[in-house]
């Protein structure tokens, strides 16, 4: 951005195109704008305005790649750079991480173990499944390590244990010296054996999985787009473009993420529907039927639960927490008009009586409508809406013009629309708009896809021209 903007100072200046989505692109920002300098939280929300113009990045592609040759580049740079993190995660998973114990016993120095912090001083022992990750802060390969950190007497201060339990995660205090007797580290720990643990959901090289998932869906539509547009399957392109959306597939299982599971299913429905003959969409549908059944496996092993169940909390604090949100919001016209803005949640939650007071976990209305209406009030709603059906509608007629042979331009524009569905779907229970993460990725395919538009509109005039 810095060298674009530095440009403009050195003749010839770079020239600017229009695009279809310039007026609600920019309505969004300066709606955003206005309700940041109207929060409650001004020096807070306006600070919030730097991942506002994360917009930027659409401009920043749209008007600088200028050749068919880059833009395919960069496609193919990014695939492959996702494959990095994908063979990370796959790896991760056949080595394992940390020490799983099982059947630990009533008498186990493990059971001991306490939750101590500002606000708990509580027993939490340690019981059968939970996965041991660091002691001391130190990562933990083997019972041998276990042992050694607990079996030292005369240290003053308990071991530090930090412990993953089915998405819960805790640093337990432990007592050292306590250590059963026996021959094996089973037998001083008091559990009947311990394997590598492998339930932690896939994060890649993100800190939680909800931003790695959204993340794959947005480029595993991509590839989709990219594999389906190809003309011949059976060749070296078809070859690495089938095994990237394998992987990326696997890896999107790993992270038992349900709402982008179903918003890459849908996805990879629109893009089918688009471009595949009847036969072959029933030949894919049979192919999915064993996928999805492998993702309840995998949901119910690694989660326990299934894939709409009331019984999870995660969605019945969703429940509890749009309830809340859409109170806040219809309570006050300002509300209504211009909303709180960014980020003042986090400061007034309590007065707004938002989180159940604090027992729920706090942060966002894990919706991007209701995220979006509430902090930004509903005409920023309304327009952000226009933006993406504007999107939407400039993929649309795009995909249509696009010549077979250019088939990453129609893959890009063929992924773009189907990762829009996904990620407007999985936006309906998730906050993906505030990932800054994910947002940059959705900015840089649509600054592509713009690249292409404006290719094939270049395309057309020079035909009615001649």
């Amino acid at each position: 951005m810095l060298f674009w903007v530095l440009r403009f100072f050195v003749w010839p200046r770079p020239k600017l195109e229009r695009t279809p989505i310039d007026y609600p692109m920019f309505g969004f920002f300066l709606l955003t704008g206005l309700s940041s300098f109207l929060s409650y939280e001004p020096s807070v929300s306006i600070g919030k305005m730097r991942a506002a113009s994360l917009f930027t990045i659409v401009y920043l592609f749209a008007e600088n790649v200028r050749s068919p040759k880059i833009l395919r580049a960069l496609t193919i740079l990014l695939v492959a750079a996702t494959m990095v993190n994908v063979l990370f995660v796959f790896g991760q998973f056949a080595i394992g991480r940390g020490v799983k114990v099982y059947r630990v016993a009533p008498n186990s120095t493990l059971g001991e173990a306490r939750l101590v912090s500002r606000t708990h001083n509580q027993s939490v022992p340690i019981i059968n499944g939970d996965t041991l990750e660091f002691v001391d802060g130190q990562k933990v390969r083997n019972l041998d390590q276990l042992v050694s950190a607990l079996d030292q007497a005369s240290a003053k201060t308990p071991a530090k244990i930090r412990v993953y339990r089915v998405e819960w995660i805790a640093e337990l205090e432990v007592p050292r010296g306590h250590l059963l007797p026996g021959a094996t580290a089973e037998e001083r720990l008091g559990i009947q054996r311990w394997s590598s643990g492998r339930d932690r959901r896939a994060t890649g090289f993100y800190d939680h999985w909800t931003t790695y998932a959204e993340s794959l869906q947005l480029i595993g539509s991509l590839v989709l787009g990219l594999f389906v547009a190809l003309p011949l399957k059976k060749s070296r392109n078809g070859l690495l473009i089938g095994a990237a959306l394998v992987g990326i597939c696997g890896a999107l299982l790993l992270s038992v993420t349900r709402a982008s599971w179903l918003s890459f299913l849908l996805s990879a429905f629109l893009i089918a529907i688009l471009s595949l003959s009847r036969r072959t969409l029933i030949v894919i549908g049979l192919c999915a039927i064993p996928l999805v059944l492998g993702g309840l496996f995998v949901l119910r092993a690694k989660r326990n639960v299934g894939f709409v169940d009331q019984k999870d909390d995660s969605i019945v604090w969703r429940q509890k927490i749009w309830r809340e949100g859409f109170h806040l919001l219809t309570s006050n016209p300002r509300h209504l008009a211009v909303g709180v803005s960014m980020d003042s949640i986090k400061s007034h939650w309590r007065e707004w009586d938002l989180f159940e007071g604090g027992k729920l976990p706090m942060g966002h209305m894990h919706s991007d409508y209701l995220q979006i209406a509430l902090e930004r009030g509903v005409p920023t709603l309304i327009v952000w809406l226009l933006l993406l059906g504007t999107y939407a509608r400039m993929l649309w007629r795009t995909r249509r013009r696009v010549a077979p042979e250019n088939w990453i331009e129609k893959g890009i524009v063929l992924g773009a629309l189907g990762g829009l569905l996904g990620f407007m779907s999985s936006g309906v229970v998730h906050y993906n708009w505030g990932d800054s993460e994910v947002v940059m990725i959705f900015y840089l395919i649509m600054g592509l896809s713009l690249v292409v538009a404006r290719g094939v509109s270049t395309a057309s005039d020079s035909e009615r021209i001649k």
